[in-house]
């Protein structure tokens, strides 16, 4: 069964004050480029090893927790572009954006794979968003024939991370484009 983490309802205030440092330290560490363990990032925030574990038990649930809130715009992009194109356009056009959206973020693609990997997309901040968003536009293209009513979002998600894991580098964009559209072309019916 996969595990999923929950958020604890109501922490201790010195236990919000050590999640909060682990947060910010590992925004810092990630958003620096360079690749930093999980130790270090419990080193800088000043806390012990089993406290960063206790909060966030892989390093997946830790980027998923730093980029929680950043990755809520692309919803409203995803609505944007349904009300601007059909649905299967707004779909590659938004899987694109989403590449560069997780580009910009140090760890999302290792991520989102390794989450993909463990049978565990969809079960943390970012990657439910990602499902939410994939559903929304899924539904839009079936409801007017344009994509397969019988595909899961989660599926989904899963092919876009790999996907990114093999073409995700900005001077790889025309082959990720290319990719896309095969997976966009998968979707339609038969």
């Amino acid at each position: 069964m996969a595990k999923v983490m929950t958020r604890p309802r109501t922490l201790r205030a010195d236990a919000q004050r050590n999640r909060e440092q682990l947060i910010a330290t590992a925004a810092e560490a990630f958003a620096s480029g360079h690749a930093v363990s999980l130790d270090a990032i419990a080193k800088r925030a000043g806390v012990g090893n089993a406290t960063l574990y206790r909060h966030f038990p892989t390093r997946e649930d830790l980027v998923e927790e730093v980029y929680r809130d950043q990755i809520r715009p692309l919803r409203e992009e995803a609505r944007t572009l349904l009300a601007a194109e059909p649905p299967a356009q707004s779909l590659h056009a938004w899987m694109l954006r989403f590449a560069d959206w997780a580009g910009e973020r140090r760890g999302i693609c290792e991520a989102l794979v390794a989450m993909s990997a463990t049978g565990r997309f969809g079960t943390g901040p970012v990657c439910d968003e990602v499902q939410q968003i994939l559903a929304m536009m899924l539904e839009a293209g079936a409801a007017t024939g344009e994509l397969r009513g019988d595909i899961d979002p989660v599926e989904v998600g899963e092919i876009l991370a790999g996907v990114l894991s093999v073409a995700g580098a900005p001077e790889q964009r025309p082959r990720l484009n290319r990719m896309l559209g095969v997976v966009v072309d998968g979707l339609r019916p038969r």
